[in-house]
């Protein structure tokens, strides 16, 4: 499935790239995980590059480097975003554009960092992790929903694009994912309210009809399964991992 191929995750650092990262060296695949946080990456043992997914240029230089070492890059999973949250009324242009560049534009510079070496292999995977945030609104998070609308955009547009060419581009979208970023938010809520951390997490769960937090590895094998054979008709999909959120 991915034995030999080598995969490109940037924000694998932590949370869900780094157990994206786990998943596919333990199924055989030369991994890189891409990131600011040198620390955090030497922290999980793989091979790795810096960078910071909102420069193009750096983000070249680092799949360049990756290319040196591992190989040209089979499969680029677009996993690097971050979330603030924020009054419209009180948001300002530098909010949003900080959300469209984490979330929205590091998906384009990974994604046409790796696409070359695609297209002369004739297979490839373009994946990007975004959000249920990209298939319905939420409140007080106007940036981070606009940004991966984006993302779902972008994905359905390049799958077609890519349609005859051995590339597919998909989106998983995840709902609230139990990670350090999580945690982050439901300090936040805690903060700005004085609601409990229990009842601040038991509000984020009731949008989900399971009245859970979706779990690290979940959206791992969703990404395993979109680079299998099983998956080579799957194109410019989003696969909503909510419970059935609607």
């Amino acid at each position: 499935m991915v034995a030999d191929k080598h995969v490109v995750i940037s924000g694998g650092g932590s949370g869900v790239g780094a157990e994206i990262a786990r998943e596919f060296a333990q199924s055989g695949a030369r991994v890189t995980i891409l990131g600011r946080n040198e620390t955090r990456l030497k922290a999980q043992g793989l091979p790795y590059e810096t960078c910071d997914v909102t420069d193009a240029t750096q983000v070249e230089q680092a799949l360049q480097r990756a290319r040196e070492k591992r190989g040209p890059v089979h499969i680029a999973i677009a996993n690097a975003g971050a979330a603030e949250s924020v009054p419209f009324a009180k948001m300002t242009a530098d909010d949003l554009n900080s959300m469209l560049s984490v979330n929205l534009v590091g998906v384009f510079t990974l994604w046409k960092a790796a696409l070359a070496d695609m297209k002369q292999n004739g297979w490839g995977r373009l994946i990007a992790v975004a959000s249920t945030a990209g298939l319905k609104g939420y409140p007080y998070v106007s940036g981070y929903v606009a940004a991966k609308h984006g993302v779902v955009g972008l994905t359905r547009a390049l799958a077609l694009e890519l349609g005859t060419s051995g590339i597919t581009a998909n989106a998983i979208c995840p709902g609230f994912i139990e990670t350090p970023m999580l945690e982050r938010s439901v300090q936040n809520i805690v903060s700005k309210t004085g609601m409990s951390p229990e009842y601040a997490e038991a509000a984020l769960k009731k949008n989900n009809p399971q009245n859970r937090f979706i779990q690290t590895d979940e959206v791992a094998g969703t990404a395993l399964w979109l680079c299998s054979d099983a998956a080579r008709s799957v194109n410019g999909h989003t696969l909503s991992l909510s419970g059935g959120e609607i």
